[in-house]
């Protein structure tokens, strides 16, 4: 019997497993599809946008370098790091369609924002993505099998058994990774609850009889959007109520009815290679457990892929979740601590599918979303508007309502340098919780010491200390306690506690 099974093999599930498998968990991936290959997955239909936090996550586990050269992203990661001072981003991104300026950031009101190689986002593809976890999986001795459907679920006191053909799978936990249309959410019997969708949007790779009619970029327009990459890599929203997706397949004639219709111009698509269609379908399950059987990634939420955020909240959810169910496979998690999963994540996934919603209203061709379209715009163009999209967009504004008083305590943990050179991500290669100590006493070095096994205690004087005495960081890279000067030991254990179990377990 394995410690884990995952159900689903995209890149939510193989992070989890990676996470999983860092740890020590014995863990089994089944996947439906036979092959880890698909046109949908490659450039261009497979390219995605990871938010900086997601970056941070590959960073703190040592995969940055494997995660730039996948992607074709020249490895300049450290380049701008020895500065006091973080640079503005090279790119926001877009709200709504409308492209924002990165000069307009505020660097200065991003809160303990410091230089780290992993300030930035990246542009990859789901097949680079996928391949690197894959790999990354196999070394950690994750046992995935593909073509394998499951059908049912039984649980039990101590156990879990996923059902697929005559075959049985036993663990003491199930994990549904399995994306939008999750068989695990339906036979676990989560409850699924949202929104319908407005528009029915497309994305095709197409051959262009007359490319030149149709713009490069986001356009916005009065009958819709329509966004072009590259030449003939072509995503559309027509605002038809989501009547068209996955009614009937989406022919040339059909997808060029609709880029017409969308853009405005009598473009013609002398060929169609790949097409599929989507919605801002939004729809979020009221926990993200059910007794042994927890939820991650799309499984959990839906919503319109407008700013990229599906894969990166997935990610989120496993880097949450990987740590926290470890432990509780080990025997020395606290009381409650997979019950914080949803707790912490929960919030996120909605935060995210009211971010959505919010884009396709005022998207929405009719000549009131088009008024406050108009405004929106106007704010959009200002430095504060700018700063508010990015720190959305990057995750830099998530925090977790973890108590305390210091205001970092609940965000993700900025990129501290000791004087000997070694940063926190370089501290989190091997999944524990950090404890730094900038106090010249090393105040909490017996006390850190406790918990050896789930801590890791480093100490010395740091470049940029931000001026606190002492740090403890979660394996997902969220600040659980902050000390000033002279770090308060009681409190730092009380934490600790709190969140790696009794000392010495």
């Amino acid at each position: 019997m394995h410690d884990v099974v995952i159900v689903g093999a995209g890149p939510v599930g193989l992070f989890l497993a990676c996470e999983l498998g860092l740890a020590g968990c014995s863990v089994l991936v089944l996947e439906r599809e036979p092959g880890p290959t698909s046109p949908f997955k490659a450039k261009p239909l497979g390219l995605r946008g990871l938010s900086a936090a997601s970056v941070e996550a590959f960073y703190r586990r040592g995969m940055l370098h494997q995660l730039l050269t996948a992607s074709g992203v020249d490895d300049d990661a450290g380049a701008h790091t020895d500065v006091d001072e973080p640079s503005p981003p090279r790119a926001v991104g877009h709200f709504a369609g409308m492209v924002l300026d990165p000069a307009q950031v505020d660097v200065a009101a991003l809160p303990y924002r410091l230089p780290s190689p992993a300030l930035e986002g990246v542009l990859t593809s789901l097949e680079a993505v996928e391949t690197l976890l894959s790999e990354r999986a196999a070394k950690l001795g994750v046992d995935v099998r593909r073509g394998v459907t499951v059908s049912g679920i039984a649980q039990g006191a101590e156990s879990v058994v996923a059902q697929a053909g005559e075959r049985e799978y036993p663990a003491r936990w199930l994990v549904g990774c399995d994306g939008g249309r999750s068989v695990v959410r339906g036979l676990a019997g989560f409850d699924f609850v949202g929104t319908e969708p407005r528009f029915t949007g497309y994305a095709l790779h197409a051959t262009l009889a007359d490319p030149g009619k149709l713009n490069r970029g986001f356009n916005l327009t009065r009958t819709g959007m329509y966004l072009q990459l590259s030449e003939g890599h072509i995503s559309m929203m027509d605002f038809d109520g989501g009547a068209y997706d996955r009614s009937q397949p989406p022919t040339r004639e059909h997808l060029q009815t609709v880029l017409r219709h969308v853009s405005g111009t009598d473009a013609t698509l002398s060929d169609v290679h790949l097409a599929s269609s989507f919605t801002d379908r939004a729809r979020q399950t009221t926990t993200y457990r059910q007794g042994r059987v927890l939820l991650a990634g799309d499984a959990a939420h839906i919503h319109s892929p407008l700013g990229g955020q599906g894969l990166n909240t997935g990610i989120g959810d496993a880097v949450n979740l990987g740590w926290k169910l470890a432990a509780t496979v080990h025997g020395n998690a606290p009381d409650g601590l997979l019950d914080t999963y949803t707790r912490e994540r929960h919030p996120i996934g909605a935060k995210v599918l009211d971010w959505s919603r919010a884009q396709v209203a005022i998207m929405n061709p009719d000549p009131h979303a088009q008024a406050i379209q108009a405004v929106v715009r106007d704010l959009l163009g200002t430095r504060d508007g700018t700063t508010y999209v990015f720190q959305r967009l990057s995750g830099a504004s998530f925090r977790y309502d973890l108590g305390g008083e210091h205001p970092l305590i609940g965000r993700s943990a900025p990129d501290l340098r000791l004087e000997d050179g070694s940063r926190l991500g370089d501290l989190m290669q091997d999944g524990r919780g950090v404890a730094l100590d900038f106090s010249a006493g090393r105040d909490l070095r017996a006390s850190a010491t406790r918990w050896e096994g789930q801590i890791r205690y480093a100490a010395g004087p740091a470049t940029n200390d931000l001026g606190l005495g002492a740090l403890l960081v979660r394996p997902d890279g969220i600040v659980a306690w902050a000390g000033d000067r002279t770090p308060d030991r009681a409190a730092f254990e009380q934490t600790a506690g709190h969140w790696f179990g009794p000392a010495g377990c």
